[in-house]
């Protein structure tokens, strides 16, 4: 049987602490950043980012500490279905339906682009709730 709690990892250094919250630098890297030949390809990718993170009860950190942040892998699969997955059905279902019903291809093209604008801002405006729900913890 499959471990149902599969955790994605990172490594980070707090940032600062205020109360009950600490922001977290941690290195996203892509799959190929870490490739011997990176250096000769434009695909690898590595980014800083910041996360902001509940500290554990009974826990004390300070700026500089070494941490590491976890999360459940299906959080991760969760934002990869938001992110990637869900427009893509949106742009081909507004794509097949606008070209059924014009016999258009730019108008369907274009308005297949469009959905994204309206889909990407509902995301904006669920954003706090999504913060909620995509949670790193740390240890």
């Amino acid at each position: 049987m499959k471990d149902s709690k599969v955790m994605i990892t990172h490594p980070g250094i707090i940032q600062e602490v205020n109360g009950q919250n600490a922001r977290v630098r941690i290195l996203a890297r892509s799959a190929c950043a870490s490739c011997h030949a990176k250096g000769m390809c434009s695909v690898a990718d590595m980014k800083e980012k910041i996360i902001d993170v509940n500290v554990p009860r009974g826990k004390t950190y300070a700026p500089g500490d070494r941490v590491m942040l976890y999360m459940e892998q299906s959080m991760g699969n969760k934002a990869a279905f938001y992110a990637y997955f869900l427009p893509f059905l949106l742009i081909l279902a507004v794509l097949l339906i606008t070209f059924e019903l014009t016999h258009n291809e730019a108008l369907s093209g274009l308005l297949s682009i469009g959905i994204l604008i309206p889909y990407y801002y509902v995301l904006y405006l669920l954003k706090d709730k999504m913060k909620r729900s995509f949670r790193f913890k740390m240890r």
